[in-house]
């Protein structure tokens, strides 16, 4: 059975959100958990996947005044554009082409909310997964704090 993708409704949800990026962020790369939930967290919306034993994937989108403040260095200075971060596969639904599920989801929904554009940052070794999605990588690589090179990348809606 296919995981099923929703928006978040309730603490709970979002539990299972945090519990994925632990496994992925915190447990594999080694990110900080202070780093990893942030205080926009609150501003998110956030999808969650779940599959037959559970959580099995998420991602979050930011836009308005929070995708500004947190990506002012990325010239995100728009009303109508979504940022997607924290994408986050667990181990066991890899393969299985439930990233680009929720990135299609992030999509449906940023247009549901009206929004035109989608901007966000990858790890370089995702850009080959985006860029099949429709996303053109742009700018130098950078480090956005993590010790992991990144490239910014946007789509049009």
């Amino acid at each position: 059975m296919p995981a099923q993708v929703r928006v978040v409704a309730g603490p709970g949800e979002l539990e299972d959100c945090f519990a994925v990026r632990r496994e992925v962020f915190v447990g594999e790369q080694n990110i900080p958990e202070a780093e990893e939930l942030d205080a926009y967290d609150v501003h998110a919306v956030h999808l969650l996947a779940t599959g037959p034993s559970g959580p099995v994937g998420t991602v979050r989108f930011l836009h308005g005044e929070p995708a500004r403040r947190k990506y002012a260095h990325a010239g995100v200075a728009d009303d109508l554009t979504a940022v997607l971060g924290r994408l986050a596969v667990g181990r066991a639904a890899r393969g299985t082409g439930l990233g680009a599920t929720l990135v299609r989801a992030v999509e449906e929904e940023a247009r549901r909310l009206g929004l035109t554009r989608v901007y966000l940052e990858a790890q370089t070794h995702a850009l080959g997964f985006y860029e099949r999605l429709g996303y053109a990588a742009y700018g130098p690589e950078f480090d956005e704090g993590s010790g992991i090179p990144h490239r910014a990348m946007s789509k049009a809606l």
